[in-house]
């Protein structure tokens, strides 16, 4: 099995703010569906007031660090387009950066 390439330092603040864009995403699901589905509207409530607010830091930083990856690693106008809209469908910013670490997009720059 062949390893994936090493992370460069800008691409190691892409993994952790793509992996805390997704968790905040995830928690603020997880609030809308105890708040609409069952009868713990109150933990619902709470769940989407804490990860509502976390989520909207983790989407702004997960925007500015994609933006500064891009231009630091020089993506192609495509892979920094993919990188902003992956912030906008709930957990699609994990596989992309996935993707993006086997294409070698986080790599040193050579």
């Amino acid at each position: 099995m062949m390893s994936a390439p090493a992370l460069s330092p800008i691409g190691k603040v892409f993994v952790v703010a793509a992996f805390i864009e997704a968790i905040t995403w995830a928690g603020l699901l997880l609030g809308m569906f105890f708040k609409y589905q069952t009868a713990s509207v109150d933990l619902g409530l709470s769940l989407v007031s804490l990860f509502g607010r976390a989520h909207g830091v983790a989407f702004l930083l997960y925007v500015v660090v994609a933006v500064l990856t891009g231009v630091r690693q020089r993506w192609p106008v495509w892979a920094l387009g993919l990188a902003i809209l992956a912030a906008l469908p709930p957990l699609v910013t994990v596989p992309l950066e996935m993707w993006f670490r086997r294409r070698g997009l986080l790599s040193p720059r050579s």
